[in-house]
């Protein structure tokens, strides 16, 4: 059977379609590009807020179009494992539905002339479902690698504990095999995801032990030949401990990068959201690490708009956000999502309030960006290089961004340069998200 699948949503999806993929090799489906040469399409969906879940739906009425009498059409992912039945009565074109706990059984299901919706939520230990099988990914040289499924973070915004159920870890050794065979494979930036990645291990082991289990794995990871970068993503701030520093001061090939996503500085509005840290808290954990590493680049998110934030607290947000001059900086307007305690919460802000705060939020970023993107003009640094563009230009990264979401440097090169190959770029000019330069030889990037 030809399958077609579309990804949609965080890089914690392109890894379950990846597996999805690998399991259905295995029982010898191929895949396909395109939707019109399948026998079979599967959407992996994602339900975290409304935008998401609209762009979800909008692509399974798209695919549902074209869907011939012959072509069997499927959707799993978040969206599915939250709203099966309801899009089951909705959208009477889809054969099954299925959850995120549950590619082990896509084979035999995909295989059927149609499923009731699957949707497991038990709690067990991490499903190994085999290789990946990454031809299906655009950057073949970059790769996320997930080492644990769910959350124990009760956030009262967040609606990703009822969808993926409880933390679990994956063993150490398999983490290590999965990366492995991804440099193999040819993957030279591991991306390290979980929904909490400093909460690893918490269900392996307890006490002094834990503390050492997200070093003890990275540091393995910097072990294996042909990996370049290794770049860490969603890092809650109160669990980043001495060890992790010192890990990431300490190994050349860990990206000085990190994730935190805080969402809020207030501390009765962080208390509200059901988060552990505190102004005073995120304060002294950012000084920690600019003192500790220096030059290290911090990625945060927020949310404007929560329910009961106040103007007052908003201008604290703002302040705060000018304070801590963020690297990298993502605000995303407060989504209402049903059964979570926040879409109880009085007063919920008006849409309006809402986008309007997350637009002058990012205005103040706007402008620190650009003053720190302005400090590398004349250096040199290495780039990543992911696109070939027809004026003979070039579209890569730095150490300094992570793919898709970050800045980007553009390049021009009087030699050709392969996508997923580094090169030493000096930077030329600095605009508010992104920097030119021009590729520099080995013995000029040294002077």
């Amino acid at each position: 059977m030809k399958i077609y699948i579309k990804t949609l949503g965080c890089e914690k999806n392109t890894v379950d379609s990846e597996y999805a993929a690998g399991l259905l090799a295995s029982r010898g489906h191929s895949l396909v590009d395109d939707p019109a040469d399948s026998d079979a399409m599967l959407v992996n969906t994602c339900g975290f807020i409304n935008d998401a879940k609209a762009q979800s739906i909008e692509t399974i009425i798209e695919l549902g179009k074209i869907k011939t009498p012959d072509q069997k059409l499927f959707v799993s992912g978040c969206l599915s494992q939250r709203y099966a039945e309801d899009l089951k009565k909705l959208m009477p074109e889809v054969d099954g539905f299925l959850g995120v706990n549950d590619y082990a059984r896509l084979p035999e299901l995909i295989e059927m002339d149609g499923f009731e919706p699957v949707t497991s939520t038990e709690d067990r230990v991490f499903d190994e479902l085999g290789p990946r099988l990454d031809s299906i990914r655009e950057t073949p040289w970059t790769a996320p690698i997930k080492i644990a499924e769910g959350c124990n973070n009760v956030c009262t915004y967040c609606a990703i504990p009822f969808m993926r159920g409880k933390y679990r870890s994956r063993k150490p050794e398999n983490v290590i095999r999965e990366a492995e065979a991804l440099a193999a494979s040819g993957v030279k930036e591991l991306v390290v995801i979980a929904q909490d990645v400093t909460a690893y291990g918490c269900d392996l082991v307890s006490g002094a032990q834990r503390a050492e289990m997200l070093p003890d794995l990275l540091r393995k990871l910097c072990r294996i030949e042909g990996i370049h970068w290794i770049r860490l993503m969603y890092c809650y701030e109160d669990e980043i401990t001495q060890q992790l520093i010192d890990v990431i001061k300490e190994e050349p090939k860990i990206c000085r990068y990190i994730d935190i996503p805080i969402q809020h500085s207030n501390d009765r509005v962080l208390k509200a959201m059901n988060r552990k840290s505190t102004d005073l808290s995120i304060r002294s954990t950012i000084k920690r690490l600019r003192e500790q590493i220096p030059g290290i680049v911090i990625r945060t998110t927020l949310i404007a708009g929560f329910p009961t934030e106040t103007r007052a607290e908003h201008m604290e947000l703002r302040r705060f956000v000018s304070d801590m001059r963020f690297d990298r900086l993502g605000v995303f307007a407060y989504s209402k999502e049903e059964g979570t305690a926040a879409a109880k919460m009085k007063p919920q802000i008006r849409k309006d309030v809402k986008e309007r705060r997350r637009d002058r939020i990012m205005e103040i970023q706007r402008v620190i960006s650009l003053e720190n993107n302005r400090q590398y003009v004349g250096r040199v640094l290495e780039v990543l290089c992911e696109e070939d563009c027809e004026d003979g230009s070039f579209i890569g990264r730095s150490a300094m961004d992570a793919p898709e979401i970050d800045n980007s440097v553009i390049f021009t090169s009087d030699e050709p340069v392969l996508p997923g190959t580094f090169v030493n770029v000096i930077i030329e000019d600095a605009f508010d998200y992104d920097l030119t330069g021009k590729v520099v030889g080995a013995d000029e990037s040294t002077k």
